[in-house]
């Protein structure tokens, strides 16, 4: 199949007019032409065409969630993602019992790297919690909240299948730091619910941590006289995930957030939550009930639990707030690829890659998905 007449973001971050080839799942060329020599093709004439998104942070959509540890779970949020533009992405746990967890991803193994047909693909596992800061909590759950324990760490990374590709920790609580220095050779380290420091955060990543859960949300701010975890991250070049839903981060400070970190570094996620898709009403999300109102999803003492708006809507939203399109694509595709190391297959438009594409319209609606190289919308 070929993609004639579309407004191709190529992989070095630039927008040009030409032609996709793709064959057996992969891109095999681009460049001006092609359909010339092709009578199997799809005019986007008009029309922006993207790799498709990866959301590296997501609980749930569609009424279901990742730590239903169901296969009936993971394939509703699989169909709902892929039919919303995202073609990969991580499910994302809670603090919950580790014997809980591990079912959870015991259940999860069968689906990673698997192109099922019209489901998005589960690329591998992001174990927020439960090492964390209590005060930071957020809507984790108290009661399952611990230090780092690196032995538990690795029976969960067993029963995953070697398949979790981030681990959260608060640098601050017992045994992070030796934690993150073993942790760091499995799988990619990131800072979350913490009260760390400057200081404290800085020795994280010299540990090798490389990356924030939700920059700004459920840790210390960025002060003047006291940077904390935003500061040590834009000095140690750290991957961070912005929440771009319009709650968890005022518009402005999504723009500075770009102009800190450059669009080489920001991973835009939706950490989104069962209700993603659902109409207002009352939820769960690790094991704590979760009210969402007009857009709003908190648990009883006002906390936000996640978002309910999907990684497409994120995108486009950055671009509202004022962030250029080709940075706000970036920080949707190649850059949450590149920071959990599946840059290699998916995140660009590039030859060798996945031939999973995105056709927008010019105010950035989902007119068409292609997936694994076929037309499924």
């Amino acid at each position: 199949m070929i993609i004639t007449n579309g407004i191709i973001f190529c992989d070095d971050g630039i927008f040009r007019q030409t032609d996709i080839e793709a064959r057996n799942g992969i891109i095999t060329s681009i460049g001006e032409g092609l359909s010339d020599v092709c009578r199997d093709t799809f005019d986007a004439r008009g029309c922006y065409v993207i790799p498709g998104l990866v959301d590296i942070h997501i609980h749930g959509a569609a009424g279901a969630d990742f730590c239903d540890g169901s296969s009936r779970s993971i394939e509703c949020i699989a169909r709902f993602l892929l039919q919303h533009g995202v073609t990969g992405f991580l499910g994302t746990s809670m603090a919950l019992p580790e014997e809980r967890l591990s079912d959870i991803y015991t259940a999860a193994r069968s689906f990673v790297g698997q192109p099922f047909s019209s489901q998005a693909i589960l690329q591998g596992i992001n174990m927020e919690g439960p090492f964390f800061n209590v005060k930071k909590r957020g809507a984790q759950n108290e009661k399952y909240i611990t230090g780092a324990d690196y032995e538990m760490f690795m029976r969960l990374y067993a029963a995953s299948g070697s398949n979790i590709k981030t681990v959260a920790v608060a640098p601050e609580v017992e045994g992070a730091l030796a934690f993150i220095g073993k942790a760091r050779l499995l799988c990619n380290v990131s800072i979350a619910h913490t009260c760390a420091d400057y200081d404290t955060a800085c020795s994280a990543f010299a540990e090798g941590a490389n990356h924030v859960t939700h920059l700004f949300n459920g840790m210390s701010g960025f002060l003047h006289r006291e940077p904390g975890i935003v500061g040590a991250a834009a000095d140690y070049d750290a991957f961070v995930e912005v929440i771009c839903d319009g709650l968890h981060i005022h518009p402005s400070m999504v723009r500075a957030i770009f102009k800190i970190f450059s669009d080489d570094r920001v991973c835009l996620i939706s950490d989104a939550m069962c209700a993603c898709g659902m109409p207002d009403g009352r939820y769960e999300l690790g094991g704590q009930t979760v009210t969402v109102a007009n857009g709003s999803a908190t648990i009883g003492n006002g906390s936000l639990a996640g978002s309910v708006v999907v990684l497409s809507e994120c995108m486009r939203r950055a671009v509202e707030f004022g962030v250029p399109l080709e940075k706000a694509l970036k920080a949707a595709t190649i850059n949450p690829a590149k920071a959990v190391g599946l840059d290699g297959t998916i995140g660009s438009l590039s030859v060798g890659k996945r031939a999973d594409i995105l056709v927008l319209d010019r105010d950035l609606k989902l007119r068409n998905v292609v997936f694994n190289g076929e037309i499924i919308k």
